[in-house]
């Protein structure tokens, strides 16, 4: 089942279908995956101010979007599989913890899914009234769902073309605005630099998993990698497309603040790009405007329907869950089943508002990037640079480093100010993958099953050997972290939380109650501490990984 790829393990499905692609169609596929216009990033400039949200856009794009992208080229690299990221950490970390960052990573693109059929619903809606009846709404977004999804099953050279043709659309749409609100400058663009009476700190809290958001996505394409013939085109697809998603994003919103200015009243509901072309050409040229919107989140429902589909296949492979979910179609060699999937799961999940669907996946995406940040570090020790033969970062080790623990301290600030809500509903996901990795362990196998003497179990647990012990890690780590937001988010939002989340979320609502949220994250902190440090006690004595 693994062979040896350019210097490092490389987890090949014989029955996918392999196809070539050319660094200029990679590049569509990754600015679907991460960018796809600068959509979102209104919100930004009304909550952090338009100076502050320049300089997030420029900064993050420096010491977050670039080093991730540089360390999923060099994994894609050394070990170019289908489910990148979960044979990454597998290989690094072992099958407990590949299983845990696959099954998040997966979860955050099943529940997400939906946001992007949620957005285009939304857009036309502001000029289609008939969208607002929710029978009308759903009948829309379905039809979306079925569309994707048939393209998808026609296999990825044509999701490919497709998200190139959007995407070349997309920029053209910005070009334009950008080149329009150049033309009629009337304000300052960086004032205020936050907004008055606010400090940077909640300034900065307000905004920094929007401008994560904005930058994420470029492990995706890890999950098509087994598929892909030529996998050195993903280093060179991130050199063209990187400086270009930066660009997409800084110089549009210049250009709508110095032109219609009113930082205050931009958001998604509010002021935005379209507003720049509406105010200084016409009507018209809005409506066109948004057709470039809605077809923005189409390239991006596109894109992630080919990524989250195969990532559930690799780990299936593997006896980590189901068998039925590795089939393929004898005629395209495509994933049919798990493409099937997940256009029901999205139908279902549509029916979510964003918010609702922002706060459950956010957390998850945190998570996978913590281990995708440790995983870099093993691997270097696992295969040393100058003993490869394909693509790697260049540069002396503090260069690596810094590569991997600036954004894994962003990430972890991220989870803790961007609100209780979204800290605690993230942990209650998190906490899932060690419950369906006990449940498909079991039940299913694992690795024990094809090469037992490599990968061998535990009798009385039916686990892995140690995985007592790497459960044990993992609760009492949950349980810390439980802790520091029982003690941090007191701090940080108990002047006004309390009354906030009653205000929006109503009193009678789990997390409308600030501080019963509060003393959830403490009790579950004290338990998941005293479990974890249980479960390392009894796996050291009990359970050995040798």
């Amino acid at each position: 089942m693994e062979t040896i790829n350019q210097q490092g393990p490389a987890k090949q499905v014989d029955n996918l279908k392999k196809i070539k692609m050319s660094p200029v169609r990679m590049a569509g596929m990754l600015f679907c995956l991460t960018a796809a216009g600068a959509f979102g990033i209104e919100d930004m400039v009304s909550m952090s101010g338009p100076g502050l949200t320049i300089a997030m856009l420029i900064i993050f794009a420096i010491i977050w979007a670039h080093p991730i992208s540089q360390i999923v080229s060099e994994l894609s690299a050394i070990m170019p599989s289908e489910g990148g990221i979960y044979v990454w950490v597998k290989e690094a970390l072992g099958e407990f913890w590949g299983f845990c960052t696959g099954w998040w990573g997966v979860l955050n693109t099943y529940l997400g899914l939906s946001v992007y059929v949620v957005l285009v619903a939304d857009y036309a809606s502001k000029f289609i009234p008939a969208l607002q009846q929710p029978v009308m709404r759903f009948t829309v977004e379905l039809l979306i769902v079925v569309l994707f999804v048939a393209l998808n099953l026609k296999g990825l050279t044509d999701v490919a073309w497709v998200n190139t043709v959007f995407s070349i659309l997309i920029l053209v749409a910005f070009a334009v605005v950008t080149v329009v609100g150049f033309a009629n400058w009337n304000y300052n663009p960086v004032e205020p630099f936050t907004p008055d009476g606010q400090s940077w700190v909640d300034s900065l809290g307000g905004s920094i998993c929007i401008v994560i958001w904005m930058y994420c996505g470029y492990e995706s394409i890890s999950n098509m990698g087994g598929e892909i013939e030529n996998p050195e085109v993903i280093p060179k697809g991130f050199r063209l497309v990187m400086p270009i998603i930066a660009l997409s994003y800084i110089l549009p919103t210049l250009a709508g603040l110095v032109s219609i200015g009113h930082w205050d009243e931009w958001g998604t509901d509010g002021l935005g790009y379209g507003d720049v072309l509406t105010q200084c050409l016409g009507y018209g040229w809005g409506v066109g405007f948004l057709a470039v919107a809605i077809l923005s989140q189409l390239a991006l429902f596109n894109a992630y329907i080919a990524s989250g589909s195969r990532a559930f296949f690799v780990i299936a492979d593997d006896n980590l869950m189901p068998k039925f979910l590795t089939r393929t179609s004898k005629k395209t060699g495509l994933p049919v089943l798990s493409i099937l999937l997940l256009g029901v799961f999205t139908t279902i999940t549509m029916n979510f508002n964003f918010d609702t669907l922002m706060v459950m996946t956010g957390p998850l995406m945190m998570i996978v990037y913590v281990n995708l940040f440790i995983t870099l570090i093993v691997i270097r020790k696992k295969y040393p640079v100058e003993e490869r033969n394909c693509w790697y970062i260049k540069g002396p080790k503090i260069k690596i480093w810094l590569y991997a623990c600036v954004p894994m301290f962003i990430t972890l600030v991220a989870t803790l100010v961007n609100g209780t809500q979204f800290f605690l509903l993230g942990l209650i996901w998190l906490f899932t993958a060690v419950l369906f990795y006990i449940l498909f362990k079991t039940t299913c196998g694992g690795l024990y099953k094809d090469d037992p003497e490599k990968y061998p179990i535990n009798l009385r647990t039916r686990l892995a050997k140690g995985d007592v012990t790497r459960i044990g890690v993992y609760v009492f780590a949950f349980g810390l972290y439980c802790l520091l937001g029982a003690v941090f988010l007191p701090w940080y939002e108990g002047s006004w939380g309390p009354e906030y989340y009653a205000d929006y979320y109503g009193a009678d609502h789990l997390i409308g109650n600030f501080w019963l949220m509060i003393k959830i994250c403490r009790v579950s902190g004290i338990c998941s501490t005293i479990a974890g440090l249980i479960l390392l006690f009894l796996g050291k004595k009990y359970d050995p990984s040798k």
